[in-house]
């Protein structure tokens, strides 16, 4: 085409003929350069991530580690409590520093820091708080991290927080628990530990003649902010607290007039025996279960794993089948708990819901539903540093609104970091579950240790497949599941194939102590669907499974 254009600059225009042979050069010149079409390209669906080179045990180790760097690199430098977000400034907050607390301990136990840096921060952040100011021993729930003076959460709202002190305690008992060394620092972290513990005066808060445990007093308004510490809620861990206390108990009364709540119903094909309608936002089912083993609790009104599982599935089904389709939920996304909002800050729960997703929902959810909280994980990861930064994963995010949090929240970080490490380990569960003062609260509130009967107690298949998803664990390498043993025959537990052939044998013709299980199979398989099967005496027991 360059030669054609040459040969046109090159011709006399004097004559007609020479006119007619510039156009037709023109046109041919024209044609050649017009723009080809490009062929229709189908579009990508927007709910499918990228397939990621990273393995699900590094992907973990860089989630918990980034998170647990907000209470360790972003911890206040005069106090080290947890910033409330990561725009306060001097704004601390009790609760958040209690999951820090935890979170420390889980940084520990992963190489990140050393023990006895550890140790050093927490004796810090305890002599703060014994200096810090305090409402018949509970702490606010906001204080300012270079004095210890209170900084009031809302209007009348300038006193203790009987449940943010509660978080604050469970994180300092599993740290007492943990820090069992005899050197001189680790006593004296213990020591004073338990001195800011016994001084919780739990039983003024159930003072005031009614017999109902209350949230909040302050010198200046009393007891006007008037709120019993009602469930189901996040509240649990208060009350095993407030009635375990060895120096300032409540009574078992107190927590049956104020506490107990049933309320039946089924949602997304899920039974609940108690709670709100479809179990409200999944923080309820994380924050006192952040070291509070529920697969070890049971009691007259339910199940409390069974009953947070459930929550689970109900929160993840409702997102993907019934919620608003323009809000973009998938299997991927999923997850409605409280957090920031594009409007502010909300309790998001399918009953409250505008589309605004909080990573913490889905990844403090992984005890519970690990396979679901790794498609989560992954669609997160998916996103970039559209969601990802520092420490980790921002507060929340909105796709329908083209919205991302800009802060981290403490409340909504130190869930992730401890259930995640339940899930791979169960540390926090062991050190703080079996602890005197917590097994007395547990007692006096009526749960007990569960009674297994033989099978697979813990899982519970999806509604719609009647299969439970599994995922390998990422540790292990292997897949996993609990399986209970109610007597003393030998067991034949076998994983079968879809044609009933036995693809593994995992026990075979074995004796069982009584209680439950965790076994690892499924190694070298390829995924599929599989049949679990136990057998032994009368017992004939399976449960469908994916494995993945």
């Amino acid at each position: 085409m360059r030669g054609s254009i040459l040969f046109i600059l090159s011709l006399d225009f004097t004559n007609g003929m020479q006119y007619i042979w510039l156009c037709f050069f023109v046109l041919l010149f024209l044609s050649c350069n017009e723009k080809k079409e490009e062929p229709v390209k189908k579009p990508v669906d927007p709910v499918q991530p990228p397939v990621s080179t990273v393995s699900d045990k590094e992907l973990l180790d860089k989630v918990q580690e980034a998170t647990f760097r907000y209470f360790w690199d972003f911890a206040h430098p005069v106090s080290g409590m947890a910033r409330e977000r990561s725009s306060s400034g001097d704004v601390v907050t009790s609760g958040g520093t209690g999951f820090g607390v935890q979170a420390i301990v889980v940084g520990v136990s992963r190489g990140w820091i050393t023990r006895q840096e550890a140790v050093e921060r927490l004796n810090k952040l305890c002599d703060f708080l014994s200096k810090a100011e305090r409402f018949h021993g509970a702490w606010p729930h906001w204080l300012n991290g270079s004095t210890g003076a209170v900084i009031p959460f809302s209007a009348k709202d300038n006193g203790g927080d009987l449940v943010e002190t509660s978080y604050l305690i469970n994180g300092l008992l599993t740290a007492r628990a943990y820090f069992n060394g005899a050197d001189a620092r680790e006593t004296e972290l213990r020591d004073k530990i338990t001195q800011l513990w016994e001084t919780v005066e739990w039983s003024w808060y159930a003072s005031r003649g009614d017999g109902l445990l209350y949230w909040h007093w302050s010198r200046s308004f009393g007891w006007e902010m008037n709120m019993p510490i009602r469930g189901w809620n996040e509240a649990l861990i208060t009350y095993i607290l407030a009635l375990g206390s060895p120096t300032h108990p409540i009574t078992p009364e107190v927590y049956q007039r104020t506490w107990v709540n049933r309320n039946e119903g089924t949602y997304e094909g899920y039974r609940l025996s108690m709670g709100p309608g479809y179990g409200g936002p999944l923080f309820f089912a994380h924050y006192s279960f952040l070291s509070l083993d529920p697969k070890q609790m049971e009691d007259q009104y339910t199940h409390y794993w069974m009953h947070n599982l459930k929550h689970t599935l109900i929160n993840r089904a409702w997102s993907i089948y019934s919620a608003t389709k323009s809000y973009g939920y998938s299997t991927g996304n999923w997850g409605l708990t409280a957090s920031d909002d594009p409007e502010g800050y909300k309790a998001h729960q399918p009953t409250n819901d505008n589309g605004t997703i909080a990573p913490t929902a889905a990844l403090s959810s992984f005890p519970y539903t690990p396979y679901y909280s790794m498609q989560a994980l992954r669609h997160f990861e998916s996103m970039g540093a559209q969601l990802w930064g520092t420490y980790g994963f921002k507060d929340a995010f909105n796709k329908s609104r083209n919205w991302v949090a800009k802060d981290y929240l403490a409340i909504d970080q130190g869930p992730i970091v401890a259930m995640i490490e339940n899930y791979r380990s169960g540390l926090l569960w062991s050190l703080f579950t079996d602890l005197p003062e917590v097994q007395a609260g547990l007692a006096k509130a009526g749960i007990r240790k569960p009674v297994y009967d033989t099978g697979f107690p813990l899982a519970i298949p999806d509604v719609r497949t009647s299969t439970v998803d599994l995922l390998k664990h990422p540790d292990k390498g292997a897949y996993q599941v609990e399986v209970a043993v109610k007597n003393a025959d030998p067991f034949v537990l076998t994983l079968e194939k879809p044609d009933g052939s036995i693809a593994e044998t995992i026990w075979n013709n074995e004796t069982k102590t009584n209680g439950l299980h965790q076994v690892n199979f499924g190694a070298s398989l390829q995924p599929g669907a599989y049949k679990l099967r136990l057998k032994g005496g009368t017992i004939d027991k399976e449960l469908s499974v994916y494995l993945h």
